[in-house]
């Protein structure tokens, strides 16, 4: 499939995006075990590594709900809040195997008269930023 470009479908139509994926994840009443242990409960972003199958259905009921995009499980996945769980150094990895299992989603529910987008989630860090002269600290 030749997927229609963004600008192009929001020219014709008024796109709606998912919603919280954490929201939805405090449904699913996780145990520290679906985390991968203690030391990862509440690392969010980690379930796309432990609970891929949980992660892409959050995303396929989005979209037989009618989302046109859907954000990766990404809103935490920086280093910096990474290393509060002491895995700053797979951000990457998280970061891309969160998109590849929006874009299976997408590629699923997408067709030539409706095509379906990912966009990447990226929130605030759990760190406080200060700039003092010529020094940037991190709180």
């Amino acid at each position: 499939m030749n997927k229609k470009a963004i600008q192009d479908q929001l020219n014709s139509k008024i796109l709606l995006l998912d919603g919280a994926m954490g929201t939805m994840l405090q449904a699913e009443n996780l145990t520290a075990g679906d985390f991968g242990g203690e030391q990862f409960e509440g690392c969010n972003e980690y379930l796309s590594l432990t609970q891929p199958e949980i992660i892409q259905s959050i995303h396929e009921k989005y979209l037989a709900a009618g989302a046109d995009i859907i954000e990766t499980n990404t809103f935490g996945a920086t280093s910096i809040v990474l290393e509060e769980y002491q895995i700053s150094t797979i951000a990457y990895k998280l970061n891309k195997i969160s998109a590849e299992l929006a874009v299976k989603a997408c590629e699923k529910y997408s067709n030539d008269e409706w095509p379906r987008y990912v966009a990447g989630s990226m929130g605030p860090t759990t760190k406080t930023l200060s700039v003092t002269g010529e020094r940037l600290l991190i709180y």
